[in-house]
């Protein structure tokens, strides 16, 4: 039915847009209730009002169907009675407007129950990965005395409120584990092993990369809920990769276990690959990018310490300087001051560059949440899907390609021996391997969709994470202009010392003048 009475208001376009998510035109019965709960009205009223929305019968609404619950819940608001002849008195007036309070978290119930009618859907935004985990790795301290061959890392999970401690070699096999578990999914590299003698600088990038690591399992709607991260993320003791091999030591793969395994074929669309190649093309490409501009944001930062360094050699050099004493005479001055003026102001022009240094220092190493650290982040989650494209591509789409090849092998076999009239026992069993073969190839070719509804998701899961870029760039853009502020404060406060700086207390200041 066409929505006719009165003029729409704003916000009811607003509802629509809110509710309506990944193109659909439809709002679905549950979410709908949702929403005209939120007036306050009572459960009896409510259904009323979905009714005369939903008068079909069909299960969810359109947009005519969510302007009349609208419209309607306004009016039982105001204490009249659910009756769809009162919007008729509205024509050529703005309908009125229900009072629903925040209705923003009923978008993601919304993108819940959308999910739930389409698996192919991932529906989850950056916001809602976040929120999943946030899991902090610090360094162990050495014990005083003791000289450890390896370091050991304190892990956090603000999920599980656990804090453990593990090893490299333990999220190695951590690593292993993930990646036989869920050979279609994301799963992130590890830093590199450092042999003995590995510097400070090493350990501090290692810290941040198992860190990283780490946080992208526990924000990964399949690996943060699998039983092999949560053990490793809450159980305490010594020797954990050991145990952890032992404890789920030939736990099938994602493969075996998931109840959408069976109906693969079902969720992946005809053109799957199509899109698959060009998401795959365009992700590439991104990180590429991304990756030059870690470069960027990397060599910045030496930049950064570089001059930190620089600004600090100036104080010591100007510290000398005014420190020196060696005796000049009125032979080599003359009436000349400049000198014992010059040493009287390097002392105090000194410090405002230590403050330089200072101030740039500072903003070197408040890096714990720098842009670079963001968009390392996107770097292992795009470095995750492209070892994953790479690993379906030489994998499972390359085994059923040659059991296809084996199969025909098989199968001429088969007719050759029927033409040559070889025995019976013969040919029995060349039949029984075709059969054999043909199982093979279908359990294949469910894997090989199964893989595919996999990569979509995956898929879905890096565009999730773009706002990764978002957070880098808004980041850099904050850092540079507080760095450029206290820099600037610094520089502003040397004007006076600087121009004072052949100025004997009892001599005015004369204007610069140029040298040539």
């Amino acid at each position: 039915m066409s929505m006719t009475y009165g003029t729409i208001p704003a916000f009811y376009r607003e509802v629509y847009q809110t509710l309506c998510t990944d193109g659909s035109s439809k709002i679905e019965k549950d979410v709908l209730q949702k929403v005209l709960t939120k007036s306050g009205l009572p459960v009896a009223t409510v259904a009323t009002i979905y009714e005369s929305a939903d008068s079909g019968h069909e299960g969810s609404v359109g947009r005519d169907g969510l302007y009349k619950a609208l419209a309607l819940t306004a009016l039982a608001q105001q204490g009249k009675p659910v009756n769809e002849k009162l919007l008729e008195g509205f024509i050529g007036m703005e309908l009125p407007k229900p009072d629903l309070g925040d209705i923003t978290d009923v978008k993601a119930a919304s993108i819940q129950v959308q999910k739930k009618k389409n698996p192919a859907i991932l529906g989850l935004k950056y916001e809602q990965l976040v929120a999943m985990d946030t899991i902090s790795v610090d360094l162990v301290p050495e014990k005083k005395g003791i000289l450890l061959k390896h370091n050991e890392y304190s892990i956090h999970s603000e999920k599980y409120k656990t804090t453990v401690h593990r090893r490299y070699k333990d999220f190695e096999a951590l690593f292993d584990l993930l990646l036989a578990r869920f050979p279609y999914r994301m799963v992130p590299k590890l830093p590199p092993k450092k042999a003995v003698g590995a510097s400070k600088e090493f350990i501090e990038s290692r810290r941040r990369s198992l860190r990283r690591f780490l946080n992208i399992i526990a924000r990964h709607p399949v690996l943060n809920s699998d039983k092999i991260f949560v053990w490793f993320m809450t159980t305490k003791g010594s020797d954990i990769g050991v145990k952890l091999k032992d404890q789920f030591k030939g736990i099938p793969d994602e493969f075996m276990t998931s109840a959408s395994a069976s109906r693969a074929k079902e969720l992946v669309s005809k053109d799957t690959q199509l899109h698959f190649s060009q998401a795959r093309e365009q992700l590439f490409k991104v990180h590429d990018s991304c990756y030059n501009l870690k470069e960027i944001m990397d060599r910045q930062g030496t930049r950064t310490l570089n001059y930190a360094s620089d600004m600090l050699d100036v104080a010591r050099q100007l510290n000398n300087l005014s420190n020196d004493k060696t005796p000049s005479s009125s032979w080599a001055t003359g009436t000349n001051t400049n000198w014992t003026n010059l040493k009287q102001g390097f002392k105090g022009l000194s410090v405002h560059f230590e403050k330089a240094s200072e101030a740039a220092a500072k903003q070197y190493m408040a890096d714990d949440d720098s842009s670079a650290e963001h968009l390392a982040y996107f770097l292992d989650v795009t470095s995750a899907y492209k070892d994953l494209c790479k690993r379906l591509e030489s994998g499972v789409l390359k085994d059923h390609q040659h059991a296809l090849q084996k199969m025909q092998q098989i199968k001429k076999r088969q007719i050759h021996a029927q033409a040559r009239g070889q025995e019976h026992s013969a040919i029995d069993e060349l039949e029984s391997r075709i059969v054999q073969q043909e199982n093979e190839i279908s359990n294949m070719e469910t894997r090989n969709f199964f893989s595919l509804h996999c990569a979509q998701l995956e898929t879905q899961l890096v565009h999730a994470n773009l706002n990764i870029l978002h957070v880098a760039l808004k980041t850099l853009v904050a850092s540079q202009v507080i760095e450029h502020e206290d820099l600037t404060g610094v520089w502003q406060a040397m004007v006076s010392n600087a121009e004072n700086l052949l100025s004997s207390p009892d001599q005015p200041v004369s204007p610069p003048v140029s040298p040539v």
